[in-house]
Parts: C-alpha cells; sequence; structure tokens
C-alpha cells in the first residue's frame, strides 16, 4: 500500500511548519538555524504581496516532512526567466517515500508552466545523496561556473562613483 503524498503551494497557515523544516535543513547542513528576526523576515517576505520567495510544502499522509523554496532570476542571454531552486528538504525519517521527487518534480512543472528557460540551484559538495537525486534526473554540473557571494556588511561597504 503506498502512502498518500502531496505537495501543494505554501499558505500563511504553514508558516510554523515552514520555519520548523527550515531548522530541519540547518541541522543537516550543520549550520545556525535562523534568529527571531530571521523567521520573522523570512515569513513575511513568502507571504507579502509581493513574495520575495515561495514555498511549496511536501506532506506524507498530511504531515508537513519537506519543502522547496524558489524564487525567479532572469537570463539576459536567453531572455527568459529561470526558476532557481533555494532549498529543497525532506525530513530523513521520511526519505525513501518519493517525496524528494514530488517536490523537485513540482517545482520543475512549475518552471515549466511559467515558461522559464531553465531551472538552477546549488548543492553542497559533501552532500553526495543530493548530487545522485539530481544526477537521475539529469542535471549538469556547471563546473565552469564559480558561485560568488558578497554578505550583508560587505555590500554596505562600497562606495558609488559617478553617482549624484
Amino acid at each position: 500500500m503506498s502512502t498518500p503524498l502531496c505537495v501543494r503551494k505554501a499558505s500563511p497557515s504553514d508558516a510554523d511548519a515552514i520555519l520548523e523544516l527550515v531548522e530541519g535543513l540547518a541541522a543537516y547542513e550543520h549550520l545556525d538555524p535562523p534568529d527571531a528576526a530571521a523567521r520573522k523576515r523570512l515569513v513575511h517576505d513568502m507571504f507579502t504581496d509581493r513574495p520575495r520567495i515561495e514555498a511549496f510544502i511536501g506532506e506524507v499522509n498530511g504531515t508537513p516532512a519537506g519543502y522547496a523554496f524558489v524564487f525567479e532570476t532572469y537570463s539576459s542571454f536567453l531572455a527568459l526567466p529561470t526558476l532557481y531552486l533555494e532549498d529543497i528538504f525532506v525530513l530523513p525519517e521520511y526519505r525513501k517515500l518519493k517525496l524528494g521527487y514530488a517536490l523537485f518534480s513540482t517545482v520543475a512543472q512549475e518552471a515549466h508552466k511559467r515558461g522559464c528557460g531553465r531551472m538552477e540551484w546549488t548543492v553542497l559538495d559533501w552532500n553526495a545523496p543530493a548530487i545522485d537525486f539530481y544526477k537521475r534526473f539529469g542535471a549538469k554540473y556547471m563546473k565552469e561556473w564559480q558561485l560568488y557571494r558578497l554578505t550583508r556588511e560587505e555590500l554596505g561597504s562600497f562606495t558609488v562613483i559617478g553617482k549624484e
């Protein structure tokens, strides 16, 4: 007998479950979870009139067990949007039930429905199970592209020249 899986767009009533799942991802990745202010911003940015990020909830028998966060970027060369998968996570006790597949395929279908030219994401180099998961879909590792980052503090240190 199969386990009933459901993937749906998150609603404001899912905020507490989403925050618990985000803490689960932080623990899995050995990172500090968001503090109270970040938790508040995350929920606001997800459910405001102009959301900065969207969430899909994966449920097993009605219990929130995973999530995917997405947002759009834009490809100037394709002249099409790109759906960026920021996070995808399934609680360990619900893995092997194909919930990760259900979340990922839902996001891929969403990208197609929106007319996106591609879908992109990053994965930690030590996360072999995730890398294997993505390879099964035919995802390509973009070795020629290197991720760079500036922190909020570093962004604030810029002096703009040529601006009046």
